[in-house]
């Protein structure tokens, strides 16, 4: 990999450090020549420390290491974008991030839904929203709407109208979000069970 270390005249690029599963960002450090060698010989991020002027791995002290899984380039060669597994917070400050943030996964328009469900389920009026009325409707009924969805879903996956079969799709992915929510559950913990399951 080529890295411009002397594109500044301090030797440093700056080292974006972002959760390898959960994609989030946790940090920004810099790194000389050095701190970059010794992070991927070592496996363990390490860092040039501009205020104490040498280098610093993380979690040295608190054992809140950055374990290495990928590191990348970026376009100029100048920046580099660092994939870890961490252990325990990342910011000195006790949190996740170093922006105060939960290192928790999101799954984009997903998780926006997953809210969305949960809002809607506590409506006191059941006739303005479907989800509350299903809801209140019990597990059974919800159980059912989602055999029926998945049933409409293998039709039109042997049929050839494709705007159909997404739709379809995208019925039974709602409703199964529903029920996840009516057992307790979030997609969250679906995965983890995959993960769980991943042979690597």
């Amino acid at each position: 990999m080529k890295i411009d270390f002397n594109k500044n005249t301090d030797g440093l690029v700056p080292a974006i450090i972002q959760d390898a599963i959960t994609k989030n960002v946790l940090m920004l450090g810099y790194m000389n020549e050095e701190a970059y060698l010794k992070t991927v010989e070592t496996k363990k991020v390490t860092f040039f420390s501009r205020t104490k002027k040498r280098l610093w791995t993380k979690g040295e002290e608190s054992g809140n290491f950055l374990n290495l899984v990928d590191i990348k380039n970026d376009c100029d060669n100048d920046t580099l974008l660092i994939a870890v597994d961490p252990v325990g917070p990342t910011c000195h400050k006790g949190s996740d991030t170093c922006w105060g943030d939960n290192n928790s996964s999101n799954f984009g328009f997903l998780s926006k839904l997953e809210n969305t469900i949960a809002e809607r389920r506590n409506l006191a009026d059941e006739k303005k929203s479907y989800v509350a009325s299903l809801f209140a409707k019990g597990i059974n009924k919800i159980a059912q709407k989602v055999g029926e969805e998945a049933v409409e879903v293998v039709i039109e996956a042997k049929d050839n109208d494709e705007d159909l079969f997404l739709n379809e799709s995208a019925d039974l992915l709602f409703h199964y979000l529903i029920l996840l929510q009516a057992k307790g559950y979030e997609l969250n913990d679906i995965v983890e069970v995959l993960k769980g399951r991943d042979k690597k």
